[in-house]
């Protein structure tokens, strides 16, 4: 980042993979963050390569290129750095040798599969972005009787509670003549539990969630506990297309 090019000073926090963008924020709300010596609370301040910031008393650390992991989340791992209810969290699982993380987005309790990790803060509130447009999919167990008719409605989005759920399209596996089916899921939004909070609005319950794909991302054959790194180069060419669709 050069002088003539000056960014806000959440989002150069986030790009270090300090915190989320959001988190950052309140960070510089809270009086934490100095800037050229003085506390600044203004997190849209723009700030450049000659500006010392310090974050708890401790300068910022220097921007690294970005990184971009595949976790196959278990069940009964919840998606925060700490549970104030002591169970255990995904970031038990990485490796001591991991730098500092932040999800993209969160997987509950009691889902499985897919869950991006970044070192970029920014990054990942790109990719959790709406307007983002990254397909989700999932691969969802239904315990109940449904029609394919009924579940077609959900492609013009559906109202539960009050909330607005957009375009979820969902398509059967196979012909199944039992009460348990499996579905694959693609919704593009990801508020949170949609899925289970859709699928009872029309009568079944959701009795496994296992997300397979996010954008371009995929599970594959990924064993549940286990990472992987996306390589440098689909990373960088990631970005760039985010770029281009801002």
């Amino acid at each position: 980042m050069s002088e003539a090019k000056k960014e806000r000073l959440a989002k150069v926090m986030a790009r270090a993979g300090l915190c989320s963008r959001r988190d950052a924020e309140q960070w510089i709300k809270d009086g934490r963050v100095k800037l050229n010596g003085a506390i600044r609370r203004d997190p849209a301040m723009n700030v450049g390569d000659a500006d010392e910031i310090i974050i708890d008393g401790r300068p910022l650390p220097k921007l690294e290129s970005t990184r971009l992991w595949i976790l196959h989340k278990p069940a009964g791992f919840v998606t925060t750095a700490r549970d104030p209810e002591g169970r255990e969290t995904v970031f038990s699982l990485l490796p001591k040798s991991m730098p500092r993380v932040v999800s993209v987005g969160r997987l509950d309790l009691n889902s499985e599969g897919l869950l991006l990790l970044t070192n970029d803060g920014e990054l990942s509130r790109q990719l959790e972005l709406p307007s983002t447009g990254l397909p989700r999919r999932y691969r969802v167990r239904i315990y109940g009787r449904i029609e394919r008719d009924e579940l077609q409605q959900l492609r013009d989005g559906i109202v539960v509670d009050g909330i607005r759920y957009g375009s979820i399209n969902v398509e059967f596996e196979q012909q199944q003549q039992n009460l348990n089916q499996w579905v694959i899921m693609t919704l593009h939004e990801g508020k949170n539990r949609e899925i289970r909070r859709v699928m009872n609005a029309l009568g079944v319950e959701v009795n496994r969630l296992i997300r397979i794909a996010y954008g371009p991302f995929e599970l594959g054959a990924l064993e549940p506990g286990r990472m992987s790194e996306v390589s440098t180069n689909i990373v960088e060419n990631f970005k760039r297309q985010l770029q281009d669709k801002q």
